[in-house]
């Protein structure tokens, strides 16, 4: 099995109110990916915590920074973590995830 790693992304710009979550994921889901997406109350930030494989993350960060049509993504920051375990599939989260993040 391939060593799994994580990833978490914070898009900034007009990514929220244009289905950039929904577009990620749609992404997330169908690479195989875990973790969730999420808006984050600033208004102009979405919150991106995937675990998979490294070529399933690099390609999940390139459509997190291109984004869907209707978006606009001025930066994406970006951390490597070691793979937690903890998710069971991709969601997308409306609230602060259970254990922070």
């Amino acid at each position: 099995m391939a060593e799994r790693e994580g990833l978490h992304a914070v898009a900034r710009g007009r990514v929220q109110g244009v289905g950039f979550r929904d577009f990620v994921l749609r992404n997330a889901k169908s690479l195989g990916l875990k973790g969730y997406v999420r808006n984050l109350p600033d208004g102009c930030s979405v919150e991106v915590a995937a675990e998979g494989g490294r070529e399933g993350l690099d390609e999940l960060l390139g459509h997190i920074r291109q984004g869907p049509p209707s978006a606009e993504v001025q930066g994406v920051d970006v951390q490597w973590t070691e793979a937690s375990g903890g998710y069971e599939d991709f969601r997308l989260v409306y609230r602060t995830p259970a254990g922070g993040a």
